[in-house]
C-alpha cells in the first residue's frame, strides 16, 4: 500500500499538536505527587518499549529475520530505547543525549515521516507512536521538573551522535545498507532533499544538526555543572 498521508494535513496535523499538548498534560499530572510522577514516567516507558517490541514481532512475522537490512541500527531506535531508559531511571547522561536526539532528530521524523505504506495501518501507527511517544516523555520529563539537559550536555552530546554515526557508517559501507541516511536520502520529502547531493548533503545535515542541538542546549547554557 502506498502512504496516504500528506505532509502537513489535517491528521498530519493533529498529530504533531497533541505531541506538546499531552505532554503537558503529563507533566501536570506527575507534579501533583512523588507517586504520580513514577506512574507516568513508568507508563511512558512501558509504552514506548511495548510499541517497540510489537514492532520487532510484526517484522519478524511477516518479513522473517533479514540481516543486514531490518536491524534497529538508525539514531531514533537508539534514541527510543535510551528514552525508555531514562524515564525509569533519571540518569543524567542519558537524558543529556535523548534530550537532544529525541526533540530534534525524532521531532523531525514527525514533522517530515517517511512514509512507505497507508496511514491506518500498524507500521504507520508504530511509527507514529514511537517517535511522538519519545517526544512526549523526553518533554514530560523536562517539563515536569524531573530531568533536564546540564550545561555541558551539548559537546557530549554531539560527540557520542558523531562516534555512533561513523560506526553506522561503516556498517553502512561494509553491508550497503542505509541506515541514518549515510549513503541516500530518504524516497520521501525531508530537509535532506535541500541540502545537496550525497555526500554534501551529509555536511549539511551535520551543519543542520548542530544548529538545531545549540538552540536546545541555550536555554541551560548557564546552570551549574553539578546540576
Amino acid at each position: 500500500m502506498k502512504p496516504d498521508l500528506k505532509l502537513f494535513s489535517l491528521p498530519h496535523l493533529v498529530i504533531l499538536i497533541l505531541v506538546p499538548v499531552l505532554a503537558g498534560l503529563l507533566a501536570r499530572l506527575g507534579r501533583s505527587s512523588a507517586d504520580a510522577a513514577r506512574t507516568v514516567r513508568y507508563g511512558l516507558a512501558a509504552l514506548l518499549a511495548v510499541n517497540e517490541l510489537a514492532w520487532y514481532a510484526y517484522v519478524l512475522r511477516v518479513q522473517g529475520f533479514q540481516f543486514p537490512q531490518g536491524l534497529p541500527l538508525e539514531l531514533c531506535d537508539v534514541t527510543m530505547w535510551l528514552t525508555v531508559f531514562a524515564a525509569c531511571t533519571l540518569k543524567p547522561w542519558a537524558f543529556d543525549i535523548v534530550y537532544y536526539t529525541g526533540i530534534a532528530g525524532s521531532g523531525m521524523a514527525l514533522l517530515t515521516p517517511d512514509l512507505w505504506a497507508a496511514f491506518w495501518t500498524f507500521p504507520i501507527l508504530s511509527f507514529f507512536l514511537a517517535h511522538g511517544f519519545t517526544v512526549v516523555t523526553i518533554l514530560t520529563m523536562l517539563w515536569g521538573g524531573w530531568a533536564r539537559p546540564r550545561r555541558d550536555s551539548l559537546v557530549r552530546t554531539v560527540i557520542a551522535v558523531n562516534a555512533y554515526a561513523a560506526a553506522v557508517g561503516m556498517f553502512d559501507a561494509i553491508f550497503k545498507t542505509n541506515y541514518m541516511y549515510l549513503r541516500q536520502k530518504p524516497q520521501g520529502a525531508s530537509l535532506l532533499d535541500y541540502l545537496g547531493p550525497w555526500p554534501v548533503y551529509l555536511a549539511g545535515g551535520e551543519l543542520v544538526a548542530l544548529a538545531l542541538f545549540f538552540l536546545l542546549w541555550l536555554p541551560y547554557r548557564r546552570q551549574d555543572k553539578k546540576c
